[in-house]
């Protein structure tokens, strides 16, 4: 079992920034791909970010390419999810996840989740 608690989120202006942050704990942490997915309201979730498992590869979404960082510190078990030049469209709940095996964009795929942080950017 993996257990995926997150901090970080909250409100912020559009052009702001925050960080996400991720801590993994119950398995080899380093044998995971980890991303970070969103529900925007109304919406279904949808594929953020990945990195995997070396830390070497890193997928976006096209809207948040240069915006935002996904990064991961294997020695302390943490994922983390830089975001900057926020928009009232990044407004959704951001979800930890991670999976065994290579890097996916769909939540289906993945095996466990955190419960989510509110991310909400006024204009």
């Amino acid at each position: 079992q993996v257990q995926l608690v997150q901090s970080g989120g909250g409100l912020v202006q559009a052009g702001g920034s925050l960080t996400l942050a991720c801590a993994a704990s119950g398995r080899a942490f380093r044998s995971d791909t980890m991303a970070w997915f969103r529900q925007p309201p109304g919406e279904e979730r949808e594929f953020v970010a990945a990195i995997s498992r070396t830390a070497g590869n890193t997928y976006y979404r096209a809207s948040v390419k240069g915006r935002f960082t996904i990064s991961r510190d294997n020695s302390g078990n943490s994922v983390y999810l830089l975001m900057k030049g926020l928009k009232p469209e990044d407004t959704a709940k951001y979800y930890c996840t991670a999976r065994l095996g290579d890097v996916e964009d769909r939540p289906e795929h993945y095996d466990y989740w955190g419960w989510g942080s509110q991310v909400t950017v006024s204009s």
